[in-house]
């Protein structure tokens, strides 16, 4: 009975493709900021970081950090945007698009919205850097 508990129970080993990732800039022209933020583990660490890269890919800046305490990831997501734009604004970067996997920080940020939000003066810090240059902010999802 044993052995035939432990051969139900065998490793299979199972052969997956190779996935290759590689940079996209979607064709543009110029600086791209990537961003991404997130809440794991137990307890929760909220952790964030950022790389700019010119058009053709290489390497000109990167940051990371955490916040304390933290287990709201929209706010995870919209401090990695306002550390990478002021980032930005440093190097004196003019002209930059930057991606972000976070569909409501972005949609929070293009759209109106209530002025009662309880990140309001985060969002504003966003979109007077974002106007302040020629910036914009899109979402993308791979």
């Amino acid at each position: 009975m044993v052995d035939v508990i432990e051969a139900a129970f065998q490793f299979v080993s199972v052969l997956r493709p190779e996935r290759l990732i590689c940079w996209n800039n979607n064709n543009y022209r110029g600086t791209v900021l990537n961003l991404d933020g997130s809440c794991l583990g137990s307890p929760i660490r909220a952790d964030y970081g950022g790389i700019i890269r010119n058009y053709a890919g290489f390497f000109l800046a990167g940051f990371s950090g955490y916040i304390a305490a933290s287990t709201n990831v929209l706010l995870v997501e919209l401090t990695t945007i306002h550390r990478g734009l002021l980032l930005a604004v440093e190097m004196d970067i003019a002209d930059m698009i930057c991606y972000s996997d976070s569909m409501l920080s972005v949609k929070l940020l293009t759209y109106s919205n209530s002025p009662y939000h309880a990140y309001d003066v985060l969002l504003q810090d966003i979109k007077d850097l974002l106007s302040s240059r020629n910036f914009s902010i899109h979402c993308y999802l791979r």
